[in-house]
This record gives structure tokens, sequence and C-alpha cells, in this order.
């Protein structure tokens, strides 16, 4: 199942249910009975609505429409949040390298960077990868216990499949 078609094939003609139904995607928002959740923690329909500019009534009418649909509804039932360590990592002294992809198809571009990364003996703490299908210009985050040595940096930029990076 493509999750994004699936949403834009049951939300046609309902503008502002595909607008929440993707906020609660981008988010990890799970939909539990009549609510939503972030982790174990409720969330109000209310503030959702007000997050996006929409009535709080169309956020309950969205999460009517999902438990409707089989696919949607075991979907949105499973999804858990990710944190994303990106902006904090400076603050604790570890690095970032964001990653451009050419082709997001494309296998093997975390291989290539994590190999130069740890062929340096510098570890991993988070490595996410934003899905092409649900993210217009999708981005490879690698949260690093360590700043990234300069001299690493032409390194990476000659895995196959990078456009480009950027080093927090």
């Amino acid at each position: 199942m493509n999750i994004r078609e699936k949403i834009d094939e049951y939300f046609e003609g309902y503008y502002v249910q595909k607008k929440i139904a993707y906020l609660l995607l981008k988010y990890g928002l799970k939909i539990k009975e009549d609510k939503i959740y972030c982790g174990p923690i409720e969330q109000s329909n209310s503030k959702l609505a007000r997050a996006i500019s929409v009535d709080y009534r169309a956020v309950t009418d969205t999460i009517k429409k999902i438990k409707k649909e089989p696919e949607l509804k075991e979907f949105f039932s499973s999804i858990e949040p990710t944190p994303n360590l990106k902006n904090t990592a400076s603050k604790v002294g570890w690095g970032v390298i964001e990653i451009i992809p050419e082709n997001p198809h494309l296998p093997g571009i975390f291989a290539g960077v994590s190999k130069i990364i740890a062929d340096e003996e510098i570890s991993i703490r988070q490595a996410i990868g934003e899905d092409y299908e649900l993210t217009e210009n999708p981005r490879f985050i690698v949260v690093t216990e360590s700043p990234i040595p300069d001299r690493l940096i032409s390194k990476i930029k000659q895995v196959d499949g990078i456009r480009g990076i950027t080093i927090y």
C-alpha cells in the first residue's frame, strides 16, 4: 500500500480532512478509539485544528473517516512518533549530516555514508531517512556521537547517489 496514494484517493474532494491526515502522518500521531495520541499522550482535537487553522470538527470527522477505511485505520492505529535529534545535536556536542539524495530510491546511500563514519570510529546515534513518498524533497539525517571532521566531507560527497550535504 502506498500510503500517500491511499490518503489522496480516500480524501479526494475533502481538502481539509486530507490536510489533517497528512498532519497525523507527519508527526506520527496515532488514532486510538476516537482520540489522537502522540505516543501515550492524548492530543486535543481543538489544539490540532488550531495548529493548521481548521475547525476542530474537521479533526473529529477525519478520525471517523479514517476509522471506516480498514487500511487507513490499521495504519493510523499503529504509527509511532520518532524524535528527530537534528536541531538539538550541536547543543550536546554531537554532529549532524543532512544528505540530499540525487534519487531517494537509490539503495546504498546510508550504507556508504555509514561506512565512512565507522572507518573513523565515530558512532552514529540516529539515522533518519525521510520517506520519499511522503516528503517532496526527502533528506537523510545522520546524527553522530561527535562532530564530523572536515576531512570526511569530500569522502561523503563522493558516495553514489548524493547530490549535496550540509554539516551542522
